[in-house]
């Protein structure tokens, strides 16, 4: 199972995040990080986008631990992210009642 982020700052900001960013507590050794992948972008700044993989049955605690990771930043100017939880396509059919 992945959880993706998705990040977005002004460049205003960059060093403010940077700073934070560095701060941050380790991933839980159950997540497999990937990225992050970052872009600029014009009339955004920078956008971040990172992958996290575990084992379905780690999920809440993934979540748990992505969010307190995400509020650190609170309080950055213009800052935003998005966590988006993402099935394998067994689940996905599961949930419709095909699988």
């Amino acid at each position: 199972m992945i959880i993706t982020s998705t990040l977005s700052y002004p460049l205003e900001s960059v060093n403010e995040v940077v700073k934070r960013f560095k701060d941050l507590p380790p991933q839980p050794s159950f997540v497999t990080w990937k990225g992050p992948f970052t872009k600029s972008e014009v009339g955004v700044g920078y956008k971040v986008f990172s992958i996290y993989e575990f084992d379905k049955s780690k999920m809440a605690e993934a979540l748990e631990a992505l969010n307190k990771r995400m509020a650190k930043f609170i309080g950055v100017p213009g800052f935003t992210y998005s966590l988006d939880v993402w099935l394998e396509i067994d689940e996905a059919l599961k949930s419709v009642g095909m699988g």
